[in-house]
């Protein structure tokens, strides 16, 4: 299809106390492709979909959508304009169903009533377009994340959206929900829409992407028309502004005595118990699909979930059933997967955030806080770990979720932990901040700390680990060393099996 120019950027810009998120952005997306929105976090992406989405005016430019100059006011605007954008935590009615949600704010009505019999047929007909054999009357509360996706889509479809955006739409997507999307994208394309893609991950990009525009500090970089012939390492370059030649930069380091031992733990999410143990200076992988488990047994290890049999020990010193606070003060942290819900207050500092689980060590008679020591560390961590912000007093919600993340980090240093537990720890951030979040990870190992990380993507897990524990439905099916590693076996371990599966597995 020759290219049209559809939807067009035209010089937008807009700031934010202390931030220049957009400046002079100008780019087209045509008819019926696939266009993709790269950058590291803060460059400046979710800014722009939430100009297109009419969440924020531009200070500056403008949209031009099928030949004509837009100016939305509000996000009921850029739907009538035939905009959807699809954000990464969904915009749907929990308790509401699956019917109700779909067509919400413009329900099919007769003499004032709702007409259930036409909101039934009309949710049948998009769910069935989208291949989804969902019952209409399901509470969307019910549904899975892939399933809940398909109803943001179907929703974009019945307001009859001409641009459709997905922002990180795979981040917690199993590899069979994945595939679901990409059919359902593709078909989107091929009717004519402008789908915008916002990905971290590679490998998608170059499976579902017909052309590509790359941000970088609020600025339009470049943009490619075709990545036939692009070079990932071009990409990559255009994106950070240096060459990232290997992005794990993995190196042996000695590990020490056994500084975390877990021996047939047991409780919710988990189908049998679990046993391990982590040196010093070691870092421990675990792999697996989403359920598999991992996460379940991170949040019984740290005491946020409640252990039904089993015990951990912390450089041979038995716990007994703990609680957050009792581990953070013995010396094992959790950086937890959702970062957002669980492990910030998104309407305090970064001071704050970063401050306050070691609030005690600056406080004066053990119970005044002490304003300036906490800026002060504060303000340490946010240079070592190059903190992307004007200001500490800066609100955390207002950092990409890379400086989030190294946030995060940052507290648990200046806890000078013992055990630090790191669950998707890369999850949503772009190649050049998760090369720095590896490079803490490493520091880490190197001080001593006992480092154990989860990730659903193949190649992290196998580029940052000494060791790798695979998990398949809440029990361990494998642990694999170093020198053994591959996808193959990785993935082997991970996926499900139909014969009977032996739960004692030697560790």
């Amino acid at each position: 299809m020759a290219a049209d120019g559809f939807l067009r950027f035209q010089n937008v810009a807009k700031s934010f106390p202390g931030v220049r998120a957009l400046d002079g952005v100008s780019f087209q997306a045509d008819s019926g492709s696939v266009h993709a929105l790269m950058g590291e976090n803060g460059a400046g992406k979710s800014t722009l979909l939430k100009t297109l989405s009419g969440v924020y005016r531009p200070d500056a430019g403008r949209l031009v959508i099928g030949g004509v100059p837009q100016t939305f006011r509000s996000t009921a605007d850029a739907i009538r304009a035939g905009v959807a954008v699809i954000y990464q935590e969904l915009h749907l009615v929990a308790d509401l169903s699956v019917e109700e949600n779909l067509y919400l704010g413009h329900l099919p009505n007769a003499k004032g009533w709702v007409n259930r019999r036409v909101l039934r047929e009309n949710a049948l007909r998009q769910l069935a377009s989208l291949g989804e054999d969902i019952s209409p009357s399901t509470r969307v509360g019910r549904l899975s994340i892939g399933q809940r996706q398909m109803v943001e889509i179907a929703k974009a479809l019945t307001r009859d959206a001409k641009i459709i955006a997905f922002d990180e739409p795979t981040s917690s997507l199993s590899a069979q929900e994945t595939d679901r999307l990409f059919r359902v994208i593709r078909s989107l394309r091929d009717s004519g829409r402008v789908i915008l893609y916002v990905s971290h991950r590679m490998d998608e990009i170059y499976a579902l992407c017909d052309a590509t525009t790359v941000l970088r500090d609020g600025r339009h970089v470049e943009t490619f028309p075709s990545l036939k012939a692009l070079p990932r390492d071009t990409l990559v370059q255009r994106m950070v502004g240096r060459s990232i030649t290997d992005i794990f930069s993995y190196a042996p380091r000695p590990h020490g005595k056994v500084a975390l031992e877990v021996d047939g733990i047991a409780g919710p999410g988990l189908a049998a118990p679990v046993s391990f143990s982590v040196a010093k200076g070691e870092i421990l992988g675990f792999f697996g699909l989403i359920g598999a488990g991992r996460s379940e047994l991170l949040k019984l290890i740290y005491g946020a979930a409640r252990r039904t049999a089993g015990t951990v020990r912390l450089e041979g010193r038995m716990l007994d059933a703990l609680k957050p606070s009792s581990s953070i003060r013995l010396g094992t942290v959790l950086a937890p997967e959702d970062r957002k819900k669980e492990g910030i207050v998104p309407m305090r500092s970064i001071a704050e955030n970063l401050n306050i689980s070691a609030r005690r060590h600056f406080s004066r008679f053990g119970f005044l806080i002490n304003p300036a020591m906490e800026r002060q560390n504060a303000e340490q961590y946010v240079s070592r770990l190059a903190i992307k912000t004007p200001s500490v007093r800066q609100l955390i919600r207002n950092l990409s979720g890379g400086n989030q993340q190294k946030v995060i980090l940052a507290r648990w240093l200046s806890e000078k932990p013992k055990v630090v537990l790191l669950d998707e720890p890369t999850r949503g951030i772009d190649i050049g901040a998760k090369s720095e979040i590896y490079s803490i990870i490493y520091q880490l190992a190197r001080e001593g700390v006992a480092v154990v990380v989860v990730s659903s993507e193949l190649p992290e897990i196998m580029g940052i680990s000494d060791r790798i524990m695979v998990m398949r439905s809440g029990k361990v099916s494998g642990v694999v060393p170093r020198d053994q590693f591959s996808a193959e076996r990785l993935l082997n371990l991970a996926l499900p099996i139909t014969d009977h599966e032996d739960t004692r597995v030697a560790v």
